[in-house]
């Protein structure tokens, strides 16, 4: 009996910082081009947020014009509680958390990590790109998402960027540059 009263009398889970719901970093996906209105919307909720853009010069043959681009297309970071989790969920544009494959649980991205991205991408006089560990060149992938959307084709790095090719016999391969969010490995 005295086990049951001491299971009752627990203390609720807490942070060392009081918090009894910690924040967290998350990902979430957003529709095509409205990263920036996702993120404005969500400063105006009082969400803490992340969109990671760099500024870059392009050079036209009459001019050069400075450029804001979102460095992960359709991705916004949030730093909510489990309260704020289910607001975020609200905004049209907003379609769901990043989450491991097979899970369904948003996947937490840990602060420290967040930290040096942020640190890298205020600080970087060199455009920052994002590679996917899980994918090298050479593999076999497909396209998921866009107007390619089921193209078969092979990894490869042309002029330093990431692209999809698809072989031509006797011609060499045509490629297109893709964003790697766009495609996952072929499962052979």
């Amino acid at each position: 009996m005295n086990s049951e009263k001491e299971a009752l009398d627990l203390p609720a889970i807490v942070t060392g910082n009081g918090e009894a719901y910690p924040k967290q970093w998350l990902a979430v996906y957003v529709r095509l081009y409205h990263e920036k209105k996702t993120s404005a919307r969500l400063n105006t909720m009082g969400i803490e947020n992340f969109l990671p853009i760099q500024e870059e010069i392009h050079q036209w043959s009459d001019r050069r014009k400075k450029i804001s681009r979102v460095l992960i297309p359709m991705i916004v970071f949030v730093h909510v509680d489990a309260l704020e989790r289910k607001k975020v969920l609200e905004l049209y544009s907003v379609n769901r958390y990043m989450v491991n494959r097979g899970e369904s649980v948003p996947l937490v991205i840990p602060d420290e990590q967040m930290e040096r991205f942020r640190f890298m991408l205020d600080y970087s006089d060199s455009t920052i790109s994002l590679n996917d560990p899980s994918l090298i060149p050479g593999e076999k992938v497909q396209v998921i998402k866009g107007p390619l959307s089921g193209l078969q084709g092979e990894l490869v790095t042309v002029d330093g960027k990431t692209k999809v090719a698809v072989r031509i016999a006797a011609l060499g391969f045509a490629c297109v540059e893709m964003p790697i969010g766009y495609i996952e490995r072929l499962n052979n």
